[in-house]
C-alpha cells in the first residue's frame, strides 16, 4: 500500500485526519505539520503533496512549468483587512489613506499581499501610489530575500538596513504593515499596534457580500508521479481534508472552548455567509480564481491573465 506524505501548516481542521478519526481507503497518510510552506515540492524527496502558495503555483503556470499538480483545493483562506497593521496613535483608518504612504510587506510576491494590495487598488490606491519595503516581520524572523525579483529602485525596495518592519512602524519610518499573521504581544493593551481599518470585520462582511468569496491563499498540491501512478489519491485527499474540516468544525459547534467566544463567532458565521463559504472545487471557486489571476497580471506578477482552466486544467468540474 503507497504512503502519501503530506506537509502542511497546523491548522486546527487536520485534527480528525491527523489523529485517525478520519482514514483513507487504498492508501496511507502521514500528515506532516510545518512551520513554513515547502518551496520545492517537485524535487522534495520528503513529501508527495503538501500545501503551497497560490501565488508561486501561479507564476510556475504563467512560464509553462506543469512541475505541480494543484487542486482547486484551497487549504488556508483568509480576508485581508484584518491583516494591514499601524500604531494605535495614527491617524489612518482607511485603505485610501495610504495613498503616498510607506508600506511594508513581508514578501513581495506573497498571496496574501498580492489580495492585499488589490484592495488597495480597489480603493484607488496603485502600486505606484505608495513607497514599498519587504522585509521580515519581526527579529525573531529570518532574513531572506522578499522582494523574489519584484524590487524597484525608489518604490519596491528591501527594508533599509534589514530592520524588522515592526521597529520601523513603531520608530515613524513606516506608516502600515502587510501581514498575514499578528505579531507576538500584539493583542495585550498597550501593545501600541491596532487594524488599520477598526472594524475590520465590518469592513470584511461588506466585501464579502461585495465579491461573494473569502480570499484562497494556499492550494493542495501533489507531484505529478504520484497522481499518475495513483490518479484516485488527488480527489480522494481532497474530500477526505473536506470531511476532516467538517467534523473539526461540528465539534467547534459543542467544545467551543478556545476563547470565551468562539460559540458567539461561530454563530455570527453562520448568519453571516452563506454555508458553501468554505467549499472547494474549480467551480465553486471561479470568480475568486479569475478575480486572483487578473490581480496577479495586473501587478506585473504574471505577464499573462490565465483562466481558471489554464490553472487547474487537470481539474475541470467532474475531474476533481
Amino acid at each position: 500500500m503507497v504512503t502519501i506524505r503530506l506537509a502542511v501548516r497546523d491548522w486546527d481542521y487536520f485534527t480528525p485526519l491527523a489523529l485517525g478519526d478520519i482514514r483513507p481507503e487504498g492508501f496511507a497518510l502521514e500528515v506532516h505539520r510545518v512551520g513554513t510552506l515547502v518551496n520545492e515540492l517537485a524535487s522534495s524527496e520528503l513529501y508527495d503533496a503538501a500545501e503551497i502558495s497560490f501565488s508561486r503555483y501561479a507564476q510556475l503556470r504563467a512560464k509553462g512549468d506543469s512541475s505541480l499538480l494543484a487542486l482547486p483545493h484551497f487549504l488556508m483562506r483568509g480576508f485581508r483587512q484584518r491583516c494591514i497593521i499601524t500604531t494605535e496613535n495614527s491617524p489612518l483608518v482607511s485603505l485610501a489613506q495610504l495613498k503616498g504612504k510607506r508600506i511594508g510587506v513581508t514578501g513581495w510576491q506573497d498571496s496574501g499581499n498580492s489580495w492585499t494590495r488589490a484592495l488597495l487598488r480597489e480603493a484607488g490606491v496603485e502600486i505606484s501610489d505608495a513607497y514599498w519595503f519587504a522585509g521580515r516581520l519581526t527579529a525573531e524572523h529570518p532574513v531572506v530575500d522578499r522582494l523574489g525579483g519584484f524590487g524597484e529602485p525608489g518604490r519596491i525596495e528591501a527594508a533599509p538596513g534589514e530592520r524588522p518592519l515592526i521597529e520601523l512602524l513603531q520608530a515613524g519610518e513606516l506608516d502600515a504593515v502587510f501581514t498575514p499573521f499578528m505579531p507576538q504581544g500584539f493583542f495585550l493593551p498597550g501593545s501600541g499596534l491596532r487594524q488599520l481599518q477598526r472594524d475590520f470585520r465590518e469592513a470584511e462582511l461588506a466585501y464579502f457580500n461585495r465579491v461573494g468569496y473569502i480570499p484562497g491563499h494556499h492550494l493542495l498540491a501533489f507531484k505529478p508521479e504520484i497522481a499518475q501512478q495513483y490518479p484516485t489519491i488527488p480527489a480522494e485527499l481532497s474530500r477526505l481534508i473536506d470531511q476532516s474540516a467538517r467534523l473539526w468544525h461540528e465539534k467547534r459547534e459543542k467544545y467551543a472552548d478556545t476563547t470565551p467566544w468562539l460559540l458567539d463567532d461561530l454563530r455570527r458565521t453562520a448568519q453571516d455567509l452563506p454555508a458553501s463559504w468554505n467549499s472547494n472545487g474549480l467551480e465553486a471557486n471561479r470568480k475568486m480564481i479569475g478575480d486572483f489571476a487578473s490581480e496577479l497580471f495586473a501587478q506585473g506578477i504574471i505577464a499573462e491573465r490565465l483562466t481558471p482552466e489554464a490553472l487547474f486544467p487537470a481539474f475541470i468540474e467532474g475531474d476533481a
